[in-house]
């Protein structure tokens, strides 16, 4: 009796059985497709200047009222809205990120990552994860007939949410990793593969002796958004070009954020060694991608490497893949710089 009255009153959460961990994990795809259901819907919002009950959310969004509840109160409890009182919800802090540009926003990302303009391409591609690990190939092939590049291509609407999604991952990323390098050292920062140049735009406004260089396929760098709203134009060149057949020359330093980890080891060596090719010898390299950890405590990077999986051939890396990837392309690993967000900085030389 005296062993049950303490259970019954000490607070101490009880871990959840073996069965019931598993379980979760099997199931924790619902609440994954609950949220972005919840995203799509604009309920976070609906809900910024207060709380609001069912009845009205259900009005506004045209959903069937139960159901949203039913919806709602699964996601509360995983901290994602909060029912106070009774039938009436509100934002959390994590909801609040959901906000379309609210500080912090996270909704295109979460857009994106759903169903990326209402199509489903990624979803689906999910679904063939069982493919991608019998055939080591991406279900996203499989299942729409092309590349994932070649379908954004293809189909402009998806492009133009993948481009949102990818700047709302980047923005919070790109002030953390400038604040743990110093690019003051380097007169012109090269940004390979850098989109719409948001990463060097944080550069050169941290760093204001520094000269850029944003380098990509002419159709992405027709108008660098973040440049150009910074006022930086005049301190940087914008080049088009392919980073799989050339690199801009005259760096002193050459930056791929997030760019080997949507390629195989054969392109990305490619892509390293046209960097080689344009650089001097005394120039540095920098890979910012995740690195995964060893061991068996869970990571954002262990995560997204089975997206890489099944959208693209590409993979996170650990730092000895990095390491192989930098010899096979005439570098050095000269060290590894965590930063705050999930991705590092990979820092190589030239071998001599």
């Amino acid at each position: 009796m005296t062993e049950r009255k303490n259970r019954e009153t000490d607070p101490t959460p009880t871990p959840p059985s073996p069965q019931e961990a598993i379980l979760n994990l099997a199931l924790g795809y619902l609440a994954s497709r609950g949220l972005h259901v919840a995203t799509e819907l604009g309920i976070a919002d609906l809900l910024k200047d207060g709380p609001k009950n069912i009845a009205e959310l259900a009005h506004t969004t045209g959903a069937h009222q139960q159901s949203l509840y039913r919806l709602l109160r699964m996601l509360a409890g995983h901290g994602v809205f909060a029912e106070e009182p009774p039938g009436h919800f509100r934002l959390t802090p994590a909801a609040a990120v959901l906000q379309v540009g609210a500080p912090g926003s996270v909704h295109d990302a979460v857009q994106m990552i759903s169903d990326m303009a209402g199509d489903g391409s990624w979803w689906t591609a999910v679904g063939r994860l069982r493919h991608s690990v019998m055939t080591g190939e991406p279900g996203f092939d499989s299942v729409h007939g092309m590349g994932f590049f070649d379908y954004l291509t293809q189909h402009p609407e998806a492009g133009v949410w993948f481009d949102r999604g990818l700047a709302n991952f980047a923005t919070p990323e790109n002030t953390a990793i400038v604040n743990c390098y110093d690019f003051e050292q380097f007169h012109r920062v090269v940004d390979v593969g850098g989109g719409q140049g948001g990463f060097l735009a944080e550069v050169l406004k941290a760093f204001p002796t520094v000269r850029g260089v944003l380098y990509d396929r002419p159709q992405v760098i027709q108008e660098p958004a973040y440049l150009s709203a910074a006022g930086l134009l005049n301190r940087c060149e914008i080049v088009g070009g392919d980073f799989f057949q050339s690199a801009p020359s005259g760096g002193n330093v050459y930056v791929l954020k997030r760019i080997l980890h949507d390629w195989g080891d054969e392109r990305s060596v490619q892509i390293l060694r046209n960097c080689r090719e344009a650089m001097e010898d005394r120039a540095r390299l920098l890979v910012v991608d995740a690195v995964v950890p060893p061991g068996n405590d869970p990571h954002p990077s262990k995560i997204m490497d089975m997206l890489m999986m099944v959208l693209l051939e590409g993979q996170e890396r650990t730092e000895e893949e990095f390491r192989a990837l930098y010899r096979q392309a005439g570098f050095t690993l000269t060290r590894v710089i965590p930063t705050p967000s999930v991705l590092s900085i990979v820092e190589g030389v030239p071998k001599q």
